[in-house]
């Protein structure tokens, strides 16, 4: 009887150290995809005003994001394909934004986002076929 007491305490401690692992891993992954929309975001205001310095760095960080390990959830080619589409439209915004290009910016804002949906829809598709196991994320406001 006293075996089986030790037993389960060892399991339920191995279960809670590792549930939390994954909400840190969770946590930190909420994290990094909050700092992707906040640039997204300075994109956006730097469009709307205008303003091409504010818009070329933005556009460079989601790009520098982009080979961050954080970035790096799946190793498979679609995914890496998506990263790199993802990389090309964020340098094209930038090239846009040097040039003083609005409509230039605007367009390529709007092919960053479109890659953004794209490659989400691609994980939450891999998570649901249970292809990978990825820590679910929420986004929500602050």
């Amino acid at each position: 009887m006293h075996h089986r007491f030790i037993i389960a305490a060892i399991l339920l401690v191995t279960a809670l150290s590792t549930s939390y692992g994954h909400s840190n891993d969770a946590d930190k992954l909420a994290a990094f995809m909050r700092l992707k929309l906040q640039h997204s975001e300075r994109i956006l205001e730097g469009i709307v005003l205008e303003d091409y310095k504010l818009i070329e760095k933005n556009a460079q960080d989601l790009s520098l994001l982009s080979h961050d390990e954080m970035w790096q959830v799946f190793q498979t080619p679609e995914y890496l394909q998506h990263s790199l589409e993802f990389r090309r439209a964020a340098d094209e915004l930038v090239g846009a934004a040097r040039k003083r290009n609005l409509d230039g910016a605007t367009l390529a804002y709007m092919g960053v986002t479109l890659k953004c949906v794209s490659c989400h829809k691609h994980v939450r598709d891999v998570r649901m076929a249970g292809l990978e196991e990825l820590p679910a994320i929420r986004l929500g406001r602050r």
